[in-house]
C-alpha cells in the first residue's frame, strides 16, 4: 500500500496558466531556471571537432545556409543558419575542439 500524500508534501505547479498539485523532488527544487537562448548566438549542442567553416565575418547568410561542419561521434554534422543575418564574429576555426554550449559564431 502506498502512502497518501499530505497537503504538506503537495506543491502547486503552474504550466501554461493551468495549476497542478504535485510533489517536487529534491532534483526539481534545485534545478536551474530556464533562460531563453540568445538568437544572436549559435552554440554547440554536442562536443566535437570543427572540420570546416563555411562563413566569414561580415558575410550575409540566409536561413538554412551552411555555417560549419562539426565532427562528433564519428559523424559529420552540418550546422546551418537558424535565420537570416550578418556574421558579426566567428569564435571557432577548422581543427578546434569544441564543448557543449560553446559559441560558434555571433550574428549582428
Amino acid at each position: 500500500m502506498s502512502a497518501v500524500p499530505t497537503d504538506e508534501t503537495l506543491r502547486e505547479l503552474v504550466i501554461g496558466e493551468v495549476s497542478y498539485a504535485t510533489r517536487y523532488t529534491k532534483k526539481f527544487e534545485t534545478r536551474s531556471l530556464y533562460v531563453s537562448p540568445d538568437p544572436r548566438l549559435v552554440r554547440c549542442v554536442i562536443p566535437g571537432v570543427i572540420l570546416e567553416v563555411s562563413v566569414r565575418k561580415g558575410m550575409r547568410v540566409k536561413e538554412g545556409d551552411p555555417l560549419l561542419v562539426l565532427e562528433a561521434m564519428k559523424m559529420q554534422n552540418q550546422v546551418v543558419s537558424p535565420h537570416e543575418g550578418t556574421i558579426h564574429a566567428l569564435c571557432v576555426s577548422a581543427g578546434d575542439a569544441v564543448t557543449k554550449g560553446q559559441v560558434f559564431l555571433e550574428f549582428e
